[in-house]
């Protein structure tokens, strides 16, 4: 899982900060949204309990990672393509840290 040590949450606290940066890679910002969807991923898991499913486990971390993205985009003025690029990645990577069915 993600600890509080790890480089995706190195990322996120460099992306999520104050300062606007346009030079963050597509790869600091999946692990930022990697993390974020994982942080969120956790907390629906406390409150509601594990998914059915695997693919349902997947949809909520896709959601969450995607609606990282979104913010990222009407706030550090990420565009499209980073978005689409990142979003994908972000999903991949935080899908391999699910407990597997």
């Amino acid at each position: 899982m993600f600890g509080h040590d790890s480089e995706h949450k190195k990322h996120h606290d460099a992306i999520t900060g104050d300062e606007h940066k346009g030079h963050f890679s597509h790869d600091a910002i999946a692990a930022a949204a990697a993390y974020e969807a994982m942080k969120k991923y956790n907390e629906h898991c406390e409150k509601n309990g594990k998914p059915a499913s695997h693919d349902k486990a997947k949809e909520i971390i896709a959601a969450a990672a995607s609606g990282f993205l979104t913010h990222l985009v009407e706030t550090k003025g990420l565009n499209y393509i980073d978005r689409k690029k990142a979003e994908k990645q972000a999903q991949e990577e935080a899908a391999q840290f699910l407990p597997q069915p």
